[in-house]
């Protein structure tokens, strides 16, 4: 990001309040990830961010639970959710809700579907790859929080690695290093 040079900062600062109202305006609206992440914090708060939550919630638990005609559309959906759950958190900065929501989504998909899930074979081998490999990264993240969460989070981590292993994604999660149980 270009720096502003020392005088046209202070130009910038000494312009009447109107005028910097008015750019400030125009800058933020030119950035649509800025004007949400403005628009929660300033407008929705702590409330906003729970409706946030359930409603992505509801989007983690609902699709996953369908039917799909081959694995691969099962892997588009989770992936579109995931990009769901990371915006959220650069919009909100709910850390701890991204991954929360991220184990629901693992889970959901090897608990919901088996079919997809159970052999590891052409078809769904790029399923099972991503499901090894997200699990590896939320596992990596969890341990860079702090340890009261790691009470918190290890109910659901431990049920997502026992259906990860009870899964075909077993010698992926192996070969990846990550653990049976934490």
């Amino acid at each position: 990001m270009p720096t502003l040079s020392p005088d046209l900062r202070k130009a910038l600062l000494h312009l009447p309040q109107k005028e910097k109202d008015a750019l400030l305006t125009r800058l933020v609206a030119q950035d649509a990830v800025l004007t949400e992440q403005l628009a929660f914090r300033l407008l929705e708060g702590e409330e906003g961010l729970e409706v946030r939550r359930q409603r992505l919630q509801q989007q983690v638990d609902d699709p996953v639970r369908g039917f799909h005609q081959t694995p691969n559309d099962l892997l588009h959906i989770v992936r579109q959710l995931q990009q769901r759950l990371t915006y959220h958190c650069k919009i909100t900065g709910d850390t701890m809700g991204e991954l929360e929501l991220t184990l629901r989504l693992l889970r959901n998909v090897l608990r919901h579907q088996p079919e997809a899930t159970n052999r590891l074979h052409g078809p769904t081998q790029p399923l099972l790859q991503h499901l090894a490999r997200r699990t590896a990264e939320v596992v990596k993240s969890i341990q860079k929080l702090h340890e009261d969460y790691h009470v918190e989070l290890a109910p659901a981590v431990n049920e997502l690695l026992g259906l990860l292993y009870a899964s075909a994604a077993a010698p992926l999660a192996r070969e990846l290093g990550i653990p049976r149980e934490w």
